[in-house]
Formats: C-alpha cells, structure tokens, sequence
C-alpha cells in the first residue's frame, strides 16, 4: 500500500512512521509537514509544505495513496477556542476534503483523544472541537474512516514527546510505565502500538469507526 502521514515529526507521527516503513506490506511513505522529519529510507519521500490550509499546488503529489494517517494536532493549553478550531479542526478538514476528493478509496485515520465529545455541546472546549473534527470526517466520501482515541501514550525507540508537559512526566515515569499498561490497558498505550493499529484497520477494517484506547491496544 501507498500511505501518506501528517504531522510526522511529533512523537504519535513519528511512531507511525516508524511502523510504515518497517511493514511489509507498504510500498511508499509520503510525509506532509512544514517540516521534514530528516530521516531517510527507500520508502521515503518527504513533502514540505508551508500552507496547510492550501494543497492546490501539490495536488498531483497527493495522489495514488490508500491510506493517510493524520497525526497532525497541539495542546489546547493556553489557546482560545477560535485558535484551537483552526489548527484542529480547519487544518485537518482542509486536507481530508482534497484527499476524499483525489483519492475516494483511501482509508483516512485520525488521532482524536480519549474523551473527545460527539455531542460536540460539552464544557471541556478541547473535546467539543475533536468532536466536531471527528464528525465532520466521518461524513466525508472516503473508503473508509476511523477516528483513533488514544489516552496516555507512552513513546517508545528514542522518541520524545516536543511538549515538555508531556515529555517531562513520562520520562519520570518510564520505569514503570510497562507495568501501568498491563494494568490498564484503557488508559495507555505506546507509539509503535498506535501505529501498528491503524495499519490493522487498514488491512481489514475494524467494526467501528470511533477507536477507543482499549481496542487500540488490543489489536493484534
């Protein structure tokens, strides 16, 4: 298969990445970011592209793909609701409606989180606008499309979290972090789980399009 990746600098876009290029079945990777994550390997190609509002330029570059894995997204700490719609909700709809569009049977995957709001009506801003980025995928014309829900995500083969209030507590917590994933698998994951998973869902689809974080780790 042909993937494409967004957001393949972060540590979820990294672990994705990772597992692209080590799986067999995948022909070509093609990372879209504003920046390159610098690594290089035979199924690698990698697009830097400044405006993630507009693709009309790079649009023959976005074709022939089967799957895309949108790992793009921030912290809503410290952003009002109008600047956290932008970069989660405009930016994802902005490439997902070109994608459905140039390649109608691409299986398209997005990391949400866990607790995200469908009602998209809830107090917790974050979870109402995943919500409504979630909802509006769901109603586009691709082949097929899951929403991920990660919860904790521990970063595993030399990957960092770039956001120190997240960096900073699992690597306190490494050492223990093996044994909290076997007691509650519902909370946490790690990146090369997440990655595998949705190749897994690529592969042979999975029953439900919202990916909460217990099935996440339990694909096998």
């Amino acid at each position: 298969m042909n993937v494409l990746i967004f957001g393949a600098t972060g540590m979820v876009g990294l672990g994705v990445l990772r597992e692209c290029l080590l799986a067999h079945d995948v022909a070509r990777v093609l990372t879209v970011g504003r920046t390159p994550t610098g690594q290089q390997h035979p199924k690698l190609t990698e697009l830097a592209h400044a405006d993630l509002l507009r693709y009309d330029g790079i649009e023959p570059a976005l074709t022939g793909f089967d799957a895309c894995f949108f790992c793009l997204g921030v912290s809503s700490a410290g952003m009002s609701e109008a600047e956290y719609t932008r970069v989660t909700y405009d930016i994802t709809l902005a490439a997902a409606q070109v994608l459905a569009r140039l390649n109608p049977q691409m299986t398209f995957v997005y990391v949400s989180g866990a607790g995200t709001d469908s009602t998209e009506q809830g107090r917790s801003m974050w979870a109402r606008v995943k919500g409504r980025t979630e909802n509006a995928l769901l109603k586009l014309p691709f082949k097929a499309a899951y929403m991920f829900r990660p919860g904790g995500i521990q970063p595993l083969h030399g990957i960092r979290s770039k956001t120190a209030a997240y960096r900073i507590p699992y690597m306190i917590a490494a050492p223990v972090l093996p044994l909290l994933r076997r007691l509650f698998p519902a909370y946490l994951t790690t990146t090369e789980q997440v990655g595998r998973a949705m190749l897994i869902v690529v592969r042979r689809g999975f029953a439900r399009a919202v990916v909460e974080a217990r099935d996440i780790d339990g694909m096998r």
